[in-house]
């Protein structure tokens, strides 16, 4: 049985099992022994325990990389539990005070509750909306003054925030670090304390934000939050994580085709974590997979097709799945133009091959086209192109394709 199909398992476990099935594909969990006892308190006094789980307001995209963590988090309410998913809207409005960040400029409120929205819309793909919980920050962080930042700063000393590793770094590199970075996670764990999380989950690079928060509950009288971590995943190049400004990631909101093409374009040896990660599927039925592949009787394209439409059937549709593999198969193993291609119109008038690309949406610069073309990307009617200087005259019925999923035919007006 695949843990994706989310069946309602509770009923069916025990507390350990409970556990061993919570704590699957954890990096780091603290701990054992505080979840048991929180589970063995609420199950006798019949109710759910609160996991904590925050989010960035300022990227509403999400994408599998996240999806690494909302599938935890639906585990946890198949078991009956809530999820207090808390939107980071208070920091969100500062924006990054280091200046290091390109990703989180500040944010107006308009922004914020544009983002909030796609957030639900998007999220409830994977969460149970019955059972959770949409919290702001602002909710109580902009309540407060000025002695209360100070008192609550009191509970935190400067050596605990350099144990962190990034801060650590900066500091030995005598690298400036602003006291409002400071007060950032500091945030974060008051947000435990506002809520009374049982629990918070989040990436392994959150894991001294998470820490903090324990600690901060421990000191204001409430029962710590336990801590769990979940795996940073790669995203398409196989090397850094998944992030939209990485430009590495797959959205779980993007057309079935565009999906689809980007996870056939996975390095091999990556699709593993997905299958595992990112569908739930059991490990063992991974290995199975893994071993048909490396033993030569199961070709890695056949494997990277049933992650690619197991991906889209859970977020589209099993019809959409199955087109997009076929079309797929159509486009670059028979070498066949896709059923619908966009059109773009533009004047019969000679014009360079970088202006066309841009004019026609297959980049977003001269720049971007250029190595497009240098790289051989780029073909006009099936044929390729690789000089930048090349001038056009577009014509009606042109067809232009750029890199592995970029088509448009070109319609003159």
């Amino acid at each position: 049985m695949r843990v994706s199909s989310f069946e309602q398992l509770g009923v069916f476990m025990n507390i350990e099992e409970q556990l061993d099935f919570l704590s699957a594909r954890a990096v780091d969990f603290i701990n054992r022994d505080d979840l048991k006892k929180k589970l063995e308190k609420a199950a006798a006094e019949g109710r759910g325990l609160r996991i904590k789980y925050g989010a960035d307001p300022s990227a509403p995209d999400i994408h599998l990389g996240h999806v690494v963590g909302l599938n935890k988090l639906r585990e946890f309410q198949e078991l009956g539990h809530t999820v207090v998913f808390i939107i980071g809207d208070f920091t969100g409005m500062i924006g990054d005070p280091s200046g290091r960040s390109q990703t989180r400029k500040p944010l107006t409120q308009e922004q914020v509750a544009i983002n909030a929205k796609s957030y639900q819309e998007q999220i409830f793909k994977i969460l149970d909306p019955e059972k959770t919980e949409i919290r702001f920050n602002s909710e109580w962080c902009g309540k407060m003054k000025f002695d209360d930042v100070i008192r609550l700063s009191a509970h935190v000393t400067v050596a605990q925030m350099l144990a962190r590793d990034d801060f650590s770094k900066r500091y030995a590199a005598n690298q400036p670090i602003s006291m409002v970075e400071f007060l950032y996670p500091l945030v974060q764990a008051y947000d435990s304390v506002m809520v009374k999380a049982d629990l918070e989950l989040g990436g392994t690079d959150q894991l001294f934000n998470l820490l903090l928060g324990r600690e901060l509950q421990k000191v204001m009288g409430q029962v710590p939050q336990c801590v769990m971590t979940l795996p940073l995943i790669e995203g398409l190049d196989g090397v850094k994580k998944m992030s939209k400004s990485l430009n590495n990631y797959v959205g779980i909101s993007e057309p079935a085709r565009e999906m689809y093409g980007k996870l056939m374009s996975v390095p091999d040896d990556l699709m593993w974590k997905y299958f595992e990660y990112i569908l739930c599927w059991p490990k063992d039925e991974v290995q199975a997979m893994h071993a048909k592949v490396v033993n030569g009787e199961l070709h890695p394209r056949a494997a990277k097709d049933r992650l690619g439409q197991a991906v889209v059937k859970r977020f589209i549709g099993e019809a959409e799945a199955l087109q997009a593999s076929e079309e797929f198969t159509r486009i670059f193993a028979q070498k066949e133009l896709p059923d619908e291609i966009p059109e773009v119109v533009l004047p019969a008038e000679e014009m360079g091959l970088l202006a066309l690309m841009v004019q026609a949406g297959l980049s977003k610069s001269n720049g971007e086209a250029r190595r497009l073309v240098v790289q051989g990307a780029v073909k006009i009617n099936d044929e390729k192109v690789s000089d930048p200087r090349m001038q056009i005259v577009p014509e009606e019925g042109m067809i232009i394709r750029s890199g592995k999923r970029g088509f448009v035919q070109i319609k003159i007006g």
